[in-house]
């Protein structure tokens, strides 16, 4: 599995984190300050969402200080559901009902146990949810950023 990862900082934690995911066996992209570059969160963020949107990785995980900031710019590429997550739980709720794909974390908040517990219920989850109703869920939202997407093509919002 490839996996994009970027923040907008290096730190213990995301050292810990890519160690992490490279003990899975897991292919890892870097992005922002993790391969080399200055990058801010949100250039940081769009990068690995373009990375798990164009199909280049399978799968995105993302850090800043708060985390909120790099999961509103990975939502804002279409087809991602990146997801804020502070603890297991959320991250496999997020797995299962969202079908997120893009996991984002909080520099600040996580510790590296915790971390690796996200990491762990995360890759441990299927990205589907047990019911139809969580897909319909899912395919609501994909119905959503589509409406927006259209509407901001339509000629008559590009007049306004």
């Amino acid at each position: 599995m490839r996996i994009a990862v970027g923040s907008d900082e290096r730190t213990h934690l995301t050292d810990t984190v890519v160690e992490e995911l490279q003990k899975r066996g897991l292919q890892v992209t870097l992005f922002g300050p993790l391969a080399g570059n200055k990058d801010a969160w949100p250039e940081v963020a769009r990068a690995v969402a373009e990375q798990v949107s164009e199909g280049h990785c399978d799968e995105g995980v993302v850090l800043c200080w708060t985390g909120t900031g790099v999961s509103m710019a990975a939502n804002k590429v279409p087809g991602i559901r990146a997801a804020l997550c502070h603890d297991a739980e959320t991250a496999k709720g997020a797995r299962l009902w969202n079908h997120a794909n893009i996991l984002a974390m909080s520099l600040r908040a996580t510790s590296e146990a915790v971390a690796k517990e996200i990491l762990a219920a995360w890759f441990a989850t299927p990205p589907w949810g047990p019911t139809e109703e969580d897909r319909a869920c899912v395919a609501r939202l994909g119905e959503i950023e589509q409406f927006y997407l259209n509407r901001s093509l339509s000629p008559t919002t590009a007049q306004s």
